[in-house]
């Protein structure tokens, strides 16, 4: 998963590889993304790539914000499709996690 993660500065960009974050991947997610998230504490998620998210993968998410939060790290979203966007926006994640359109507007989020 680590060759997935782009360095700006400080601030890791990890491109999710998938087209989907759901129940029958978000397990697997969690468990291979700690390597990504350890010892660091501004990340990125560029989520252009997925199309498709549902509970399991917004608690996968969630589940990453907090291990950063504990560390005074943060997570930020960006790439994503409209209709994935909406489906953040339905639950009210976005009140919850920076969503922003691109990773550079997200790296400099951090500033």
């Amino acid at each position: 998963m680590e060759e997935q993660v782009e360095m700006y500065g400080d601030v890791a960009v990890f491109r999710f590889p998938g087209e989907y974050l759901n129940a029958s991947n978000a397990r697997a997610f969690k468990t291979d993304i700690q390597g990504v998230l350890e010892g660091r504490r501004k990340v990125v998620f560029d989520l252009s790539n997925l199309t498709f998210i549902d509970s399991m993968g917004l608690a996968a998410l969630l589940s990453c914000l907090r291990q950063l939060n504990r560390n005074e790290g943060d997570l930020k979203l960006c790439g994503m499709n409209g209709s994935v966007r909406s489906v953040f926006e339905l639950v009210r994640f976005h009140k919850v996690l920076d969503l922003l359109n691109d990773r550079e507007e997200a790296v400099r989020s951090f500033d």
